[in-house]
């Protein structure tokens, strides 16, 4: 069964990944969708989620997909930042209190909570290697999440990340002690900075 033209036009826009909303918006049915999987013209990668089979899965981007209030966060966001050149095994995210996290871990994701009205705080939007628009922390958030969150991180990470932060052109310290104020974790950073600059 071939792939209708009118999914073929909405994968080719998403970069070969469709969910079910967009086929159905373009007039494919969700029983032609599984007709498509059967007969291997389409894989499902997720709950709702298609892509053709000869297209590398961007993971990063189909997690944002299913889970809109998940933020990429820690040692994922300085990877996106290139703050760091560990690429990260096991993404990081962060998601409001009271949202349940045991689907993401199941995942392979590692989970951080964060009280609701600090978690939108320094959102940014980033692009993966795949060119993806995923949501993430800015570099100032990222680095007051590492600080708060050192003892469940790679200290040596987090050291390599502030110091490559200190030489960036695009380094914002004003925001970054701001966003520091916001998250408790001043004195902490003052003495990392100390040193640096």
């Amino acid at each position: 069964m071939a792939v209708p033209n009118e999914l073929k036009s909405v994968l080719k826009q998403n970069g070969g990944i469709v969910t079910t909303a967009q086929a159905n918006k373009a007039g494919v049915s969700n029983e032609r969708l599984r007709l498509l999987v059967n007969s291997g013209d389409l894989d499902r990668v997720s709950t709702g989620i298609y892509v053709l089979p000869d297209e590398f899965v961007d993971k990063m981007y189909i997690v944002q997909l299913r889970r809109p209030k998940v933020i990429y966060s820690h040692e994922t966001a300085l990877f996106l930042h290139e703050l760091t050149d560990r690429d990260p095994i096991n993404y990081m995210v962060t998601v409001p209190t009271g949202y349940n996290p045991t689907r993401l871990r199941e995942n392979g994701l590692k989970v951080f909570t964060i009280k609701r009205e600090l978690h939108e705080i320094g959102v940014t939007k980033l692009t993966t290697m795949f060119g993806n628009s995923i949501t993430a922390y800015d570099m100032e958030r990222t680095i007051c999440d590492c600080l708060r969150s050192r003892n469940d991180l790679d200290i040596a990470v987090v050291t390599d990340a502030i110091k490559r932060y200190a030489k960036r052109k695009d380094k914002n310290l004003n925001k970054l002690m701001l966003m520091a104020e916001a998250f408790k974790v001043t004195k902490l950073l003052r003495s990392y900075m100390e040193v640096l600059l």
